[in-house]
């Protein structure tokens, strides 16, 4: 058999694994795309014949999760121009948490923090955080009224429109629910390193997957899927989906 340039890539990023790199980039999908445990992962992949256990399972995901993330925003269009900003309550461990999140006006995250303060401090680490990922200034800033965002994007992004109205950052309050979802199928995240390491690959990848049904016609959502499924088949770098 005569290799190409795509399977030697593949065989550079899954290698040593004994596992096709089908079935761990399709595990990896099924994790982070659905509400489900390792053992419902293990239990899936038991039913077509593949037999694994479900720590093997979590590995994959520890390993390639972010990765493949990672690769999703640098493969993407970019993103738009609006950036609906929230902050959520987290408790982990008996102690108060806040998960920041940014979504564009499509409603696809952008990145995702889990700090434990929701200060001046706090919003800039994350304004900037956003900035080197993304390499590039929005043109607009959605938020609410807490005041720690006025405060660091006079210091961070000075040029930038800031629109505190209220209703105005929906978006970003709805891009939570998946984030709830899967916190309670998950009996609450164990650190903030826990739940920064799910949620920084979780958000990317669901995201890709999550389009706006509503907004189109059954042909075109097909289209888009397609072209999706398409990204993702280059991140993976495998020759076809599982």
């Amino acid at each position: 058999m005569r290799h190409t340039s795509e399977m030697n890539a593949s065989e550079s990023l899954y290698y040593p694994h004994r596992f096709p790199s089908e079935i761990i980039s399709h595990c990896v999908w099924l994790y982070f795309r659905f509400s489900l445990s390792f053992r419902d992962v293990e239990e899936i992949l038991a039913m077509r014949g593949v037999i694994l256990t479900y720590e093997t399972v979590r590995e994959w995901c520890l390993k390639f999760g972010q990765t493949y993330a990672n690769r999703l925003r640098h493969k993407s269009p970019q993103s738009g121009d609006r950036w609906h900003l929230d902050e959520v309550f987290l408790k982990i461990n008996g102690r108060p948490h806040y998960l920041w999140r940014a979504a564009d006006q499509d409603g696809d995250v952008l990145d995702i923090l889990a700090q434990s303060r929701r200060d001046k401090k706090a919003a800039k680490k994350f304004f900037r955080k956003l900035l080197k990922g993304l390499r590039y200034v929005p043109r607009v800033i959605i938020t609410d009224k807490l005041k720690s965002y006025g405060a660091a994007k006079a210091e961070v992004m000075p040029s930038v429109e800031h629109i505190q109205q209220k209703y105005q950052n929906n978006r970003a309050e709805n891009s939570h629910q998946p984030t709830r979802l899967r916190e309670k199928v998950m009996r609450r995240f164990k650190s903030a390193g826990h739940a920064q390491r799910f949620l920084s690959a979780f958000g990317l990848i669901s995201s890709h997957f999550r389009v706006g049904r509503n907004h189109y016609s059954a042909k075109g959502y097909r289209e888009v899927m397609r072209a999706r499924f398409l990204v993702w088949k280059d991140v993976i770098e495998v020759p076809s989906v599982f």
